[in-house]
């Protein structure tokens, strides 16, 4: 039996679930709504709040079990992304008598909401601190809504990673901007319960016609001929800003190098190589992402595809002092052919035509931040300095919690590197940031350089054109 004073006063932090009979049950014996319980949290915001400003949220038919809305660090998300500051969040979920492994998007969503407004309201008031009271009235508490864009999902694997946790990977099917179907597969963290980590298209393995293509129903492959992942077309934009010296490079028979810091599923390793003849070292700390990289989106070790396991940024750095060595002694640091191949699992030689960096610090107090603080500082940006050949470029996804983050990350890098740009990925999270060796001269219009023109028929020129100097 829980106390009554219990949710009289804000404690911050505090989380509590329990759940009660569903006040406005089906009267259908046959839905999955029938005698149901509804599960209630009630998640007390870790700010302080000078006045108190509650909101409740029903969760989506048929989503109950999905992390974002069954688990503490879920709640925390969406009390963060709330366009108000948030006090005390409330959400509440009908719990069906259903074991569907496969969701589907409900027809009735609005008439749900609908019924909610109506019997939630007592246990929305019964819910909230005393001190919404005091001036005699009852509060109004907004009822906030949840939508993207998801038709239907199926989870196909899940695992346990020792520095991630427990992540799982789905395929789904979504609405895009013009109305149309598409099917994805995407890799999550329990960690950040409503990030998606790893997105990449998939088509069915057989063809059987686009009317009976279903989830559940149908078997898919990765499709590693378009990028979806919102970030990764800006990021291989700046790839323009280098295009002459990478298609001089090609046309002496030579393969551009890149180096990619964090793999995840592997979509930027693959396309760097496949569509764009590149040959690539991806270096990720999690051996267990990598398993999963490898037996659902499509990542291969090959001739031109080296994955690494271990901590990216020491990895970078023992290349770095590898080439310090060398050039103390006869290794040339002009050498055109970059590094030539692996030995025991290391690159022979250390010098790259980009270096890519993709990690996060993911803390759901602080929201998503990326580059981690590790990697913003002086010597690993020297280091990464190292590595790159004389008009080398390093591209990195950048999340910025904060605007003294944003400037401390600009401010270092244009201390160490020589030119600084930025491509705004238009997502109102995510920017790359590019950093140069030594002046860039490069036209978006040149029509006469083969890389640049193959670049711009696998990724949005839109990005290409978006690239400002910093």
């Amino acid at each position: 039996m829980m106390d009554a004073s219990t949710f009289e006063t804000l404690t911050p932090s505090r989380f509590i679930t329990f759940t009660l009979p569903n006040p406005n049950p089906n009267p259908n014996p046959t839905s999955s709504h029938s005698n149901s319980l509804i599960r209630v949290a009630v998640l007390d915001s870790p700010l302080h709040a000078s006045s108190p400003h509650i909101a409740a949220m029903l969760v989506p038919e048929g989503r109950e079990s999905d992390w974002i809305f069954s688990t503490q660090s879920g709640h925390l998300q969406l009390l963060f992304s709330s366009p108000q500051p948030i006090s005390r969040f409330i959400l509440i979920g009908i719990n069906p008598h259903s074991s569907k492994h496969i969701y589907n998007r409900p027809f009735n969503s609005s008439l749900l909401h609908q019924q909610f407004h109506l019997w939630s309201k007592p246990l929305l008031l019964a819910l909230s601190p005393k001190s919404l009271f005091l001036n005699g009235t009852l509060p109004e508490i907004p009822i906030l809504s949840y939508e993207d864009n998801l038709i239907s999902s199926l989870v196909i694997h899940q695992c346990l990673s020792s520095h991630v946790g427990q992540m799982l990977v789905e395929d789904v099917e979504i609405e895009t901007q013009n109305d149309s179907r598409e099917f994805r597969r995407r890799l999550r963290f329990k960690r950040m319960p409503n990030l998606i980590q790893t997105e990449v298209l998939i088509v069915p393995e057989t063809d059987s016609g686009s009317n009976n293509v279903c989830i559940g129903d149908t078997k898919f492959k990765p499709d590693h001929r378009v990028l979806v992942h919102p970030y990764l077309p800006p990021m291989l934009a700046s790839l323009s800003l280098i295009s002459d010296y990478i298609d001089r490079r090609i046309r002496n028979g030579f393969r551009p190098k890149a180096l990619c810091l964090g793999v995840g599923g592997g979509a930027l390793l693959t396309f760097l190589a496949i569509q764009l003849g590149f040959e690539v070292v991806g270096v990720d700390s999690d051996n267990e992402v990598l398993k999963v990289a490898k037996n659902y989106f499509g990542l291969e070790d090959s001739e031109f595809i080296h994955v690494i396991v271990g901590d990216a940024v020491k990895y970078m750095k023992k290349l770095a002092d590898r080439v310090k060595q060398r050039s103390k002694s006869s290794f040339d640091d002009s050498e055109p052919d970059g590094f030539g191949h692996l030995v025991n699992g290391e690159v022979t030689h250390h010098k790259f035509d980009a270096v890519m960096v993709d990690l996060d610090s993911s803390d759901i107090r602080d929201g998503i931040s990326s580059p981690p603080l590790e990697f913003v500082r002086k010597c690993v940006l020297l280091a990464a300095k190292l590595v790159l050949s004389e008009f080398g470029i390093l591209a990195i996804n950048v999340i910025s919690p904060s605007q003294s983050f944003y400037d401390n990350v600009v401010n270092l890098f244009q201390k160490v590197f020589h030119d600084l740009y930025k491509i705004d990925v238009g997502n109102g999270e995510n920017f790359i940031l590019i950093a140069t060796l030594s002046p860039q001269v490069f036209s978006v219009g040149d029509c006469s350089n083969p890389f640049l023109l193959r670049l711009k028929l696998v990724i949005p020129e839109t990005y290409i054109n978006s690239i400002r100097k910093i």
